[in-house]
């Protein structure tokens, strides 16, 4: 049965027990509009000869009071006249509107005439404008419809019919009484949209349902197209997403030898130059790292999952990280890198430090890609509650135009082979971060004078408030004297030493070097500390190191260098010099060095004294430098052979006894004790997600529920698949612990100990 039928059923049984009028007790179109006497009741029309003599009396008092009020204002009886007046005037009025319930009669008979007028005049305009017009009984049987029903249907005659009978097709909507009709006739199928209303027909007292509809073919096709561009768009997105947990994988895999290869080196006896090599080892992996998780982070923000996760960790590390990170591709281009802190920035404070060097990664490493001449400088301050950083560049700056559209994804500027060289998703990515840490990225640009990134991130600083300032004093008595080039790295040198208290007198020149040595000299100033950049080294051996008040002076003389141009002899061997410095400065060096506490002069052994490279890390000698071991039986399941070896040999360094298994069918044998190296009773499982031969969920989950014959023993999960919401779905279905690829060592150690106590508890 359809949907209008029911409805009418519905309503039919509802009105049964109503009163009814009876056939001589109808409605009439005079009924609500007769005039109604003091007790309620409605009066009757009153016949005409009574109507006349009462417009005659009417009439007689009306020129009384007109006569009397006249005559006395002649002869000067005017307030009699004027009561008399008035009165007569009064009564006649009450006379000729008294007999007003004829005329409200013959006014309802107008109206009805008005009402039929209406109601042709609004059955032309839906006719014109093609909506169906149609009234039905109860039971669904039409019994008055316009030509527009006829003529899509192709039916002559539609009283009596119904509508389904005509071919209409009813289909509900979330309003009551309000349908999508689909009507199929010789025009094609139209969609209408159907309103029904139940009242009772003034002419027989019976209910019927008044409907209407209009045409919205083109509404609701308009609909579908949307609808389906919405599932085609969430297909891409899901696809996408897919896309970048394979690719993130994918990268995560060998990223992790790497960075555990690293990590194993640097247990290893190394000399101070191998260690800041593995150092640029690690940060370059780590910046990968953080491209891989700019893609997944493109993804999130779009998803509307991203999230912040504030701790509390020192600012200036992490900026110098970031500058000495990319310094060699500034000093390739033959351009400079500086930073400077301001003193007010807390030592500690309670921020998103990866997404802030994440942010700082794009932005400096922007303005390194576009600037070939001058440098790049970074500026770090705090302004009301936030941490201000201002990236200043001497690249060739943009337009409005490209001002516009420089934060939108996927656009670049500068030329083709610098467009070439990149993804145009950093600043992009940068913006949106910050925007949902309650920052801001912004840009100042001039055509032709550079640009200015100011990176703006709200911090706590409420349990680190005593730290600001702290570093003000620390150089104070230090007089330093500089002999540099004229950029971006002096001027943060200077800008430094005053900062932290001392004074600093900077030469960019030999001319300017001989005033400055003069002017000190006649104010009787000694410098505690020479600074001399190796740029100008020959030219401060040849004109000044032999002047009387450099050469007789007990400064301390420190030689500054790039990273790219040490070597394995002593620096400065034979030049005088008594400690050196590695541009760009990290703050804590150039304090250790002025203060006398650190030469940074580092002589290499003739001979290397590391243990020799074997082909099986396992058989390194083991030392205990991360953790206490504690005897453990680990059973390891991986599928790539270098993490394989790189976790084995951290767990084994720790103490541990480790057997190794490359694929899950290894994994289920291992667990039954089936193996041809014998049986091996594990207190602990640690697993790849994504390995041959199973899915990992679901082989996980029935390690748990010890589907294989094993005993119950802790899982833990590496995994490079950074999926939203995985590690909570590895965790409910029985994991004990979740892993990102690259696992940090000590972390794995620290999980590995956890769950061993527990298990032997």
């Amino acid at each position: 049965m359809s949907e209008p039928v029911k409805l009418q059923n519905r309503l039919k049984a509802e009105f049964a027990e109503a009163p009814q009028r009876s056939a001589g007790d109808r409605f009439d179109a005079t009924d609500d509009i007769h005039d109604i006497d003091a007790e309620g009741s409605p009066r009757r029309p009153e016949p005409e000869s009574h109507a006349m003599i009462r417009s005659v009396i009417a009439g007689v008092g009306l020129l009384c009071g007109a006569l009397v009020l006249a005559t006395g204002m002649a002869t000067g009886f005017y307030i009699a006249a004027i009561g008399l007046g008035l009165a007569g005037i009064a009564g006649a009025a009450f006379l000729f509107w008294s007999r007003r319930p004829a005329a409200g009669v013959e006014a309802a008979h107008d109206r009805s005439w008005e009402r039929s007028e209406t109601s042709e005049i609004l059955s032309a305009i839906h006719d014109v404008l093609g909506d169906i017009v149609v009234m039905r009984t109860l039971d669904g049987r039409i019994l008055r419809a316009n030509a527009v029903l006829g003529e899509l249907t192709g039916t002559a005659a539609a009283e009596g019919k119904t509508c389904e009978a005509l071919g209409l097709t009813f289909r509900s909507q979330a309003m009551a009484h309000r349908y999508d009709v689909d009507v199929d006739g010789p025009a094609g199928k139209r969609i209408y949209s159907w309103h029904d209303v139940t009242v009772r027909d003034p002419a027989s007292g019976d209910l019927v349902v008044h409907s209407i509809a209009r045409d919205v073919t083109e509404e609701r096709r308009a609909e579908g197209e949307r609808e389906r561009a919405r599932q085609r768009a969430e297909e891409a997105s899901a696809a996408k997403s897919r896309l970048l947990a394979t690719v993130s994988h994918e990268i995560r895999t060998p990223l992790s030898g790497i960075l555990g290869m690293s990590h194993l080196i640097g247990q290893t006896r190394l000399t101070a130059e191998q260690k800041n090599y593995l150092a640029g080892i690690r940060q370059s992996g780590h910046a990968l790292v953080q491209l891989v998780d700019d893609l997944l982070d493109f993804s999130t923000i779009e998803a509307g999952r991203f999230q912040l996760r504030p701790s509390e960790e020192p600012v200036r590390p992490m900026l110098e990280s970031v500058v000495e990170m990319l310094s060699h591709r500034a000093h390739e281009k033959g351009i400079e890198i500086g930073s400077f802190v301001s003193p007010d920035v807390p030592g500690l404070l309670l921020y998103d430090a990866p997404r802030l060097r994440q942010v700082l990664y794009n932005v400096v490493g922007n303005a390194v890609k576009f600037t070939h001449t001058g440098g790049v400088s970074l500026e770090t301050t705090m302004d009301r509650g936030a941490v201000v950083i201002r990236v200043t560049d001497t690249g060739p700056g943009m337009n409005a135009e490209e001002q516009a559209r420089i934060f939108q994804e996927f656009e670049q500027t500068g030329s083709a082979a610098q467009r070439s060289g990149g993804t145009g998703l950093g600043l992009a990515i940068s913006a949106r971060i910050l925007n949902e840490a309650g920052g801001a990225l912004t840009l100042e640009s001039t055509p032709g004078k550079g640009s200015t990134f100011t990176i703006r991130m709200p911090v706590d600083r409420r349990k680190t408030a005593g730290a600001a300032g702290a570093r003000k004093g620390v150089l104070k008595g230090s007089l330093v004297f500089v002999l540099a080039p004229a950029g971006p790295a002096s001027k943060a040198l200077v800008r430094t030493i005053d900062a932290l208290g001392g004074a600093c007198h900077l030469a960019t020149s030999i001319d300017e070097a001989l005033d400055l040595v003069q002017e000190l000299a006649g104010r009787g100033v000694e410098p505690t500390d020479i600074i001399v950049d190796n740029r100008l080294a020959g030219a401060f051996r040849r004109e000044l190191a032999d002047l009387g008040y450099l050469r007789d002076s007990r400064a301390r003389r420190i030689y500054l260098v790039n990273p790219e141009e040490r070597s394995g002899r002593a620096i400065g061997n034979g030049e005088g010099y008594d400690s050196w410095l590695i541009r760009p400065l990290r703050e804590r060096s150039l304090v250790e060095v002025l203060r006398g506490r650190m030469k940074g002069i580092e002589v290499r052994d003739a001979i290397n004294d590391n243990r020799p490279i074997l082909t099986e890390l396992p058989d390194v000698a083991p030392e205990p430098t991360l953790a206490a071991p504690t005897g453990a039986r680990i059973l390891l399941a991986e599928d790539d052979p270098v993490n394989a070896m790189l976790v084995r040999s951290v767990l084994e360094r720790a103490g541990h006894v480790v057997r190794h298994v490359p694929d899950y069918p290894a994994l289920v044998a291992a667990l039954a004790g089936a193996t041809d190296a014998g049986p091996f009773a594990a207190d602990l499982l640690v697993t790849d997600l994504g390995m041959p031969g199973g899915e990992g969920k679901d082989m996980i989950a029935r390690i748990v529920q010890r589907d294989y014959g094993n005993a119950r023993l802790p899982v833990v999960v590496l995994t490079a698949d950074s999926r939203q919401g995985l590690s909570e779905e590895l965790l409910a279905i029985g994991a004990d612990a979740v892993l990102s690829k690259p696992a940090d060592p000590v972390h794995l150690i620290a999980e590995i100990a956890r769950l061993a106590r527990r298990a032997t508890a």
